[in-house]
């Protein structure tokens, strides 16, 4: 169980993510959040109290995602001077928030109540990357499964333009193109047709809702200029064309979705992207079970996949593992990826293989 310090550490734990990410307003409201968080305030109360594991509950991100959703509804002319930068004095920084966090306690208070969902599109190049070197085993049919979906914008994987070093995926005409940074070796050059998308979350997030929309838009980092532009075009797309998005536990889902039929001549892949490290043990352990079950049974003509993009504690990195079926090939590792894709370095055979029963415990770093 945590306690103040504990809980007040866990702020420069994350100041220290948010500098290493090219991040430095959110990095320093978090350096000042370990001092200015006091019992003034309810929300004060409730962090310096937290219960529970700090680092992995991300508490740190549930407070700088409340305070700044008030920087962005424009209700706090000090607080938005931190947050634009415009104001960079260490004292002057943890004075302001102070006072936000009383002024605006019942504002604040319900963004402690849950983790942040992030959602970012560009992860979807690590799991392209993965479906690549699928494509290229198995050929360019699929239909693609996601846990883990949040508001569903990785589930517009099929109508995104990538750009992977080169190697072009996607429809050309898509208002969004992702092109990370690609660095080491090449991605694979496979056709891929993506017939299907469908995801499940615990806790859906429907982005016409324009309140849940600023909810998301506030979990993205201030200083994440490129990212806001890129989860308004995403959110602007399920507008337009919606996803298959269920509200469920994730291992029902898998285990339903991996029972019912499966077109010939298509690779059923199940993907996620930091999503593992929130699921119960229990359910981690089911989805491997009957994702061992259904590739036992997996032929020529109805193949199967996992490709994951999740971070390695350990190590310190995003990974992209890759497994398919038929097949005895343990999990491979075929590339590494910054956390919001903003770069991917593809990794050269022979892969790293290694069990895919990830720790609990991990931290979303955003």
């Amino acid at each position: 169980m945590a306690n103040e310090p504990a809980n007040r550490a866990c702020f420069d734990i994350q100041a220290g993510y948010c500098a290493a990410m090219d991040a430095p307003i959110t990095a320093r409201v978090c350096t000042a959040l370990a001092t200015a968080v006091d019992r003034e305030s309810e929300t004060g109360r409730r962090v310096l109290d937290w219960a529970g594991e700090p680092v992995a509950d991300a508490l740190a991100l549930r407070l700088v995602g409340g305070l700044h959703a008030l920087h962005r509804a424009g209700v706090d002319p000090m607080l938005s001077a931190v947050f634009s930068g415009a104001e960079t004095d260490p004292v002057r920084i943890c004075a302001t928030l102070q006072a936000t966090l009383v002024a605006h306690d019942a504002a604040v208070l319900p963004w402690l109540d849950g983790p942040p969902q992030t959602n970012e599109a560009a992860r979807s190049a690590g799991m392209m990357t993965g479906i690549l070197h699928l494509a290229a085993r198995y050929g360019a049919r699929f239909e693609v499964l996601e846990i883990g979906s949040s508001a569903g914008l990785n589930l517009l994987i099929d109508r995104y333009r990538f750009d992977l070093g080169g190697v072009m995926v996607g429809p050309a005409a898509s208002p969004v193109t992702i092109c990370p940074d690609w660095r080491g070796a090449p991605s694979p050059v496979a056709p891929v047709e993506i017939g299907s998308t469908r995801g499940v979350d615990i806790q859906p997030v429907d982005v016409a809702d324009p309140v849940a929309a600023a909810r998301l838009e506030a979990y993205v980092w201030v200083d994440a200029v490129e990212r806001q532009a890129r989860l308004a075009s995403a959110i602007a797309m399920v507008r337009a064309g919606g996803v298959d998005l269920a509200k469920g536990d994730a291992a029902d889902w898998v285990e339903a979705r991996l029972a019912e039929p499966q077109p010939a001549g298509t690779t059923r892949v199940l993907m996620h992207s930091v999503v593992w490290q929130y699921l119960p043990p229990a359910s981690r352990e089911r989805i491997r079970v009957a994702m061992d079950a259904a590739g036992a049974r997996a032929t020529a003509e109805r193949r199967l996949g996992w490709v994951m993009m999740e971070p390695n504690r350990d190590l310190h990195r995003h990974e992209v593992r890759v497994r398919g079926w038929p097949g005895e090939q343990a999990m491979e590792l075929v590339a590494l990826t910054h956390a919001h894709g903003a770069w991917v370095e593809g990794l050269s055979p022979p892969y790293e293989t290694r069990d895919y029963v990830m720790r609990r415990g991990a931290y979303e770093k955003d």
